[in-house]
């Protein structure tokens, strides 16, 4: 599964059509709305999480694109919950970057936050899932 945070910015010609509806009934996604201020007869304003399989994910997002919907991806970092961890080491296989590497000769997985180039591979291949997407700041509207 592939999921992001994304923002989306919705024109006051199109904000009063139902394109999330078809975007998830059409595609095969789920959402989960995390703020949105979408008014009739204005510009609106939507921050969701979106999930499926990358290729539908894609279509997605190019229906969104197609029907003049502007999309971002919102700030987001990976994080690792310590507590869920358990030093197994798959996900330094997939790390690109080297930000989880295994510290010998303990056998303790350390991520390195700075390091981390927000790939994502390290969230499906953790068993536990410890590794997780996270907003980096909170967007409210008004």
């Amino acid at each position: 599964m592939h999921s992001k945070i994304l923002i989306l910015k919705f024109s006051k010609t199109v904000a009063e059509k139902p394109i999330v509806c078809y975007l998830v009934k059409n595609h095969d996604l789920t959402f989960n709305i995390l703020n949105a201020a979408i008014l009739p007869q204005r510009e609106g304003v939507m921050v969701l999480e979106l999930t499926g399989s990358k290729k539908n994910f894609s279509e997605g997002i190019q229906y969104l694109k197609d029907m003049g919907v502007q999309v971002q991806n919102a700030s987001q970092e990976v994080k690792r919950i310590t507590k869920q961890c358990t030093h197994c080491g798959a996900c330094t296989a997939v790390c690109p970057t080297g930000a989880l590497s295994v510290i010998r000769p303990e056998m303790k997985v350390e991520f390195e936050q700075k390091k981390c180039s927000i790939c994502e591979l390290c969230v499906p291949a953790c068993p536990t899932r410890a590794m997780q997407i996270r907003p980096t700041n909170t967007i409210f509207f008004e």
